[in-house]
């Protein structure tokens, strides 16, 4: 038995989206010139800390879109109906702020995303949109 003291644990946890950003084949690279990637992904994670978990992942398959991002719901937003929300050619500091206001807001479910992210929507193939939640 430890005799060290317990860390008190919060009853309740902040609902916290995921936010996916490609660094891919595409995505992250000089394929898409004119943008500072390593900045764009820390500026996420530097917006987002404590509120969404930020995670670079390998390509998506949708390199036509790049640089995409994709919102997944938190698990209470996925119980309010949420489903991850796929975004391309997010490739300006105003949308990158748009998607950090909306994660930190709860993302899918629980929050209205701001209407210019209508602009960036897509919706991937099935085989694409199974290989992220796989």
């Amino acid at each position: 038995m430890s005799r060290r003291p317990r860390k008190d644990v919060p009853a309740q946890s902040v609902p916290r989206p995921t936010v996916s950003v490609c660094r891919g084949c595409c995505c992250g690279t000089e394929k898409i010139p004119g943008v500072d990637h390593a900045a764009q992904l820390a500026r996420l994670r530097s917006g987002l800390e404590g509120a969404a978990t930020v995670r670079a992942v390998e390509c998506l398959d949708a390199c036509e879109q790049g640089n995409v991002i994709v919102v997944q719901p938190s698990a209470e937003g996925r119980r309010a109906g949420g489903r991850p929300v796929w975004l391309g050619l997010v490739n300006d500091e105003h949308a990158e702020k748009d998607v950090i206001t909306w994660a930190s807001a709860g993302g899918p479910g629980l929050a209205d995303a701001p209407d210019i992210l209508d602009l960036y929507v897509f919706q991937p193939s099935r085989r694409v949109r199974a290989g992220l939640d796989g």
